[in-house]
């Protein structure tokens, strides 16, 4: 396994980048959309043309190489749109770390492009209204294509001993969450690279979402949902794979073992017993994660604001933005 990045975009990726030469006529706000791919050419037409008509301060798509995008002729196209694409089999978080790269832009308004079709609407007043809050992230609430609330407030909780994460379909403005579902959200991006963006050793889409997102309020970032920032699906919803395999190992070592102590984090050495416990790793491969980790956590100790005990605790006390 890979060290943990101690940076932002520390890994390399191969990428062509075509169009965005031209400039968005008629910016309305400090923001730049990045949207990620998973829908037909026909779509992703609708969708560029709805993004474009909202005044955007820039455009970037980011996909990874596939002949059925035709990214080349979208590129003519949409020329104010920069199109960034990537190989195939890197993650979902190298793609947003990417992303977040290619612009300057304070803000950023993540989606996938099934996000914003031809009802998608997106406005400075509200891009305003998100920004006051000074958050991480703000959170939509999702709706199906018949506009059926989807879970969007995501709770720590501890089951059975065992950290668990649960879903509610009740929402109320300013209600904090754990994470934004689908990605979806207005994102500070200065405070996305103070934390370092995903970690693109985590490689299941979950595990490597959880992990920045637990991260960010174990550094004292906050995250919640805005009643007025709607977003609808044009097909299916996605669903999410929570099995716990290496990717999980990752984020438990990061994120469930650190304790918080009088100004700092640390991961005590007596916690590698519990770890190995929960490991299928060998013993010297349980060590040399467990010792990487240490490593980790006791360079960034002094951004640690809680600890996942903590955390959990107190979020039903916390659990809404006053």
């Amino acid at each position: 396994m890979n060290t943990i990045p101690s940076t932002f975009n520390q890994q390399q990726v191969e990428r062509t980048v075509l169009g965005g030469a031209e400039p968005i006529r008629k910016v309305q706000m400090p923001v730049t959309c990045i949207v990620l791919n998973r829908m037909s050419r026909l779509y992703r037409s609708r969708c560029f043309s709805a993004l474009l008509g909202c005044g955007f301060e820039r455009i970037v798509s980011v996909e990874q190489r596939s002949p059925s995008y035709n990214t080349e002729q979208l590129s003519l196209e949409f020329p104010e749109v920069k199109f960034v694409v990537l190989p195939e089999g890197v993650t979902v978080g190298d793609m947003i770390n990417i992303g977040m790269a290619e612009t300057d832009s304070r803000y950023v308004l993540m989606l996938y492009d099934d996000l914003c079709g031809g009802a998608f609407s997106f406005t400075a007043a509200l891009a305003a209204k998100l920004a006051a809050l000074e958050q991480f992230c703000v959170c939509p609430r999702l709706v199906t294509s018949d506009q059926q609330n989807l879970p969007v407030r995501f709770t720590p909780g501890v089951n059975h001993s065992s950290f668990n994460v649960e879903s509610s379909l009740a929402i109320a403005d300013k209600a904090l969450t754990l994470y934004p579902a689908d990605l979806a959200g207005f994102y500070d991006r200065e405070k996305f690279i103070r934390l370092g963006g995903f970690d693109c050793t985590i490689k299941a889409p979950y595990w490597q979402k959880l992990d920045l997102f637990f991260r960010s309020w174990l550094w004292g970032e906050r995250i919640s949902l805005a009643s007025s920032f709607v977003l609808s699906y044009a097909g299916d919803s996605p669903q999410e794979d929570r099995t716990a395999d290496i990717s999980y190992l990752r984020f438990y070592l990061k994120n469930l073992l650190p304790v918080f102590r009088n100004d700092h984090g640390e991961i005590p050495f007596g916690h590698f017993f519990s770890f190995k416990a929960r490991s299928s790793c060998g013993l010297n491969e349980a060590f040399r994660l467990f010792r990487e980790a240490r490593r980790w956590t006791n360079l960034n100790k002094y951004r640690f604001k809680t600890d996942a005990v903590l955390l959990t605790e107190n979020w039903g006390a916390t659990g809404d933005e006053k």
